[in-house]
């Protein structure tokens, strides 16, 4: 091979290799752009250390309602304390403690829960209280407008169960309903 044939070939093999690196890079960067954090609601419990370890003042977990499981019961594990004196409104008798969770009368004896996402500090109080007397219908979810998608999530990190996981942003929300982890 003569030295004009040599100097050639070495540039195309550098150049290959230089086009499938940068290929390999964004192809890598694409994949992770394309992940972001969210609650598996079948692992989570309900520890309360995401409405403290969000990077952001406010976490952006926030509690979400399955309306189709939701039972509309009078006496909901969600909303009123264990043991309350009296089914009403009243702040003694809510388990919320920003009454993010509002209570509506339906018809006898039925009332719509739904959470004001500004409100919700995603302390897990009403999901553990849903969980334990109820039908589970109440979970909590990363909000994704609000989340920063931080690489090293730290709520992620100080998890006690592995329920932060990464999944695509198809499938950003993991409703009880529906998915099986």
């Amino acid at each position: 091979m003569d030295r004009r044939k040599f100097l050639k070939t070495g540039f195309q093999a550098a150049a290959f290799i230089s086009i499938a690196s940068v290929g390999g890079y964004l192809a890598h960067q694409t994949l992770n752009d394309e992940l972001v954090w969210q609650i598996d609601p079948y692992k989570c419990t309900q520890c309360g250390r995401c409405a403290d370890s969000c990077v952001l003042s406010q976490s952006a977990v926030k509690c979400v309602h399955v309306y189709k499981m939701c039972g509309y019961c009078d006496l909901c594990g969600g909303y009123f304390v264990p043991q309350a004196k009296e089914l009403n409104t009243g702040a003694e008798n809510q388990l919320c403690p920003t009454k993010a969770l509002k209570r509506t009368f339906v018809e006898k004896p039925y009332y719509k829960y739904e959470i004001d996402e500004a409100l919700c500090i995603g302390c897990a109080k009403c999901v553990k209280g849903c969980e334990a007397f109820g039908n589970g219908s109440l979970h909590l979810q990363v909000v994704q407008s609000i989340c920063k998608n931080c690489n090293q999530c730290s709520i992620a990190k100080v998890c006690p169960s592995d329920a932060f996981v990464r999944v695509p942003t198809n499938k950003a929300y993991l409703l009880k309903s529906g998915w099986k982890g």
